[in-house]
């Protein structure tokens, strides 16, 4: 029977990643009726779904912390892509779909998804344990990204409004490029071993963390359809935008609630995956998941619609404004605090997630 559901599983995430591929070819640059709105939002959240299962399994044959790297690098180069298209579409109104959709990356995994894994973790084990090296290292070096990249916009001179000038703008991807590149060196090379479990966290790892890794034909091929699948997840998003766009301006709202949809979409498979390894006890690889998708958002974001604005017609606003500067700085803060000990209790989880709930509120009425 187990080995029945497990080749219903593996079919069927092998299967919606293709028809979501062939169903974006059809509708893309289409105006979408409801039917066909309902049809591509159903195979969006089969795409994530069956985006989750691959990453796992890539997760597992390569181990930690290289299978929450392929994820976070992955969907942020899908992201990348959907925020350039989008701004080439958009002109002057997209000018800060760049600033929301980073930022509003930063408070889903930084506090949405650090906050329930710790909540999920510290309530099933009274206590979340992971590593401060490592934890620590991510967030110095989220915190140091966002502060070049997201808010000093909002204090130089020499630019626009909150925009950087060509040379600032240079040293920012520069910058975001190089600290990116030394973090994942650090990471994967120089420093494994502080962004795996801890030693006192082994006994909590499940029985079915240690099962068989598969084979190598049989990640590649999960490589394969997670490539796809993400595509998925973003091409259709994309084909949605215009009636979430729609429903945005309908219901009243702030244009920049659009890049928080957006965000949202995009890391809706990392946040799955690192809810399913916080439930493991496996918490050190949840907030790698978290803070690596926010350092790779950053990280490979800022570069590419730094590049990308050479050619966009309009113009590249990064500077948040005092209520998001006031929130980004409660989280390094709240962040600082529970990275310290190496262990988290509810209550840490739930100061993030109040962070992030009132991130959400203030983003829906400001």
């Amino acid at each position: 029977m187990i080995a029945r559901i497990r080749s219903t599983a593996q079919h069927w995430t092998r299967a919606v990643p293709v028809l979501a591929v062939v169903l974006l070819i059809l509708v893309w640059g289409r105006t979408l009726p409801g039917v066909l709105v309902g049809l591509v939002t159903l195979f969006l959240a089969g795409s994530v779904l069956a985006a989750v299962h691959h990453a796992e399994v890539i997760a597992h044959r390569v181990g930690e912390p290289f299978g929450s790297l392929v994820l976070a690098v992955a969907v942020t180069i899908i992201e990348v892509a959907l925020v350039v298209t989008l701004m080439a579409d958009g002109g002057d109104k997209s000018a800060a779909l760049a600033r929301d959709t980073v930022f509003a990356a930063v408070m889903i995994t930084c506090n949405g998804i650090v906050g329930l894994c710790l909540l999920v973790g510290a309530l099933r084990r009274r206590v979340a344990i992971f590593n401060p090296e490592g934890t620590g290292a991510a967030l110095a070096t989220v915190s140091t990204l966002a502060g070049l990249s997201l808010v000093l916009p909002s204090f130089t001179t020499s630019g626009t409004g909150a925009q950087f000038s060509t040379p600032q703008l240079i040293f920012a991807a520069l910058a975001s490029l190089v600290l990116y590149g030394l973090f994942v060196t650090t990471q994967t090379v120089r420093h494994r071993d502080y962004f795996l479990a801890p030693v006192t966290q082994t006994g909590d790892v499940l029985d079915s963390d240690h099962a068989e890794p598969p084979s190598r034909r049989t990640a590649l091929i999960s490589l394969g359809h997670l490539a796809l699948a993400l595509i998925a997840v973003v091409g259709l998003a994309k084909a949605v935008s215009p009636a979430i766009e729609a429903g945005v301006a309908a219901a009243g709202l702030p244009s920049s609630v659009v890049g928080v949809v957006i965000a949202l979409l995009v890391l809706l498979p990392e946040t799955i995956a690192a809810v399913r390894a916080a439930r493991r006890g496996r918490i050190q690889t949840s907030l790698n998941l978290g803070l690596g998708s926010a350092m790779a958002s950053i990280g490979l974001t800022i570069p590419a619609v730094a590049t990308a604005s050479v050619w966009l017609p309009g113009p590249l606003v990064l500077g948040l404004g005092p209520t998001h500067m006031v929130l980004l700085a409660l989280t390094v803060a709240a962040g600082t605090l529970t990275v310290i000990p190496g262990r988290a209790t509810p209550l840490q989880g739930g100061v993030h997630l109040t962070l992030f709930a009132g991130y959400i509120v203030l983003a829906l009425s400001p």
